[in-house]
């Protein structure tokens, strides 16, 4: 007798279900997401085999042009916020609650602290590289090295505030790690530049900071 054949019947899958959760986790990462802005001064970074990565936070980055046109950026807005409250009474000019709360959306700057308030003023679109002729640096500790009080109070701010996070966390403030500060220079950046922001550094203790370079090719 001969066996009988099971009739083949074509298969299908619904996918329905996997749809749905791909667009719901894809209107979940829109609308979570964050826009980077672009860095007001592009630099061509020289290039490197190291691999070590900045961390995403508690960071400043000192961005050196190949003109030694200087911008500063901090990472925290509530680090900005605070460092531009000190640099406010340090070079006693005052700031509106409108233009602390613009700051701290501002990204990068390069412009001496007295031309701050024009710079707030503008769209962020208008704050291009040719209106901002960079933060004054010298060799000295003096209100002339804006860079200097810059860099100084933004760490003061950061420890400051990480450490009330800590003790609302219950952690132990003395476990919090200080602002990492990253010099990011053009390749064609001139060596006194370079030194006269790495003598601002070592005139305020800080000895260790870390050069944003491009990564090159094995």
């Amino acid at each position: 007798m001969g066996k009988a054949k099971v009739k083949r019947t074509s298969t299908s899958i619904d996918m329905t279900a996997m749809c749905d959760v791909s667009f719901l986790l894809l209107t979940f990462f829109v609308l979570t997401a964050t826009a980077r802005t672009p860095e007001t001064l592009v630099v061509d970074t020289a290039p490197s085999y190291s691999q070590a990565k900045l961390p995403d936070g508690n960071l400043s980055v000192i961005t050196v042009g190949d003109e030694g046109k200087v911008f500063y950026s901090m990472s925290d807005p509530n680090v900005r916020a605070e460092t531009l409250k000190s640099m406010s009474s340090r070079y006693n000019i005052s700031f509106t609650a409108e233009e602390y709360e613009k700051f701290a959306l501002t990204e990068d700057f390069g412009v001496p602290i007295k031309n701050l308030k024009q710079l707030l003023a503008l769209e962020s679109g208008q704050r291009t590289v040719e209106l901002q002729k960079g933060v004054p640096v010298d060799s000295t500790m003096d209100a002339s090295n804006e860079l200097f009080h810059w860099v100084k109070e933004a760490r003061i701010a950061s420890a400051r505030i990480l450490k009330d996070r800590a003790l609302v966390d219950n952690k132990d403030p003395d476990d919090i790690e200080l602002m990492t500060v990253a010099i990011k220079a053009d390749g064609d950046a001139k060596f006194p530049s370079l030194n006269l922001i790495i003598e601002t550094l070592r005139n305020q203790k800080q000895n260790k900071f870390s050069f944003v370079t491009g990564l090159k090719a094995e």
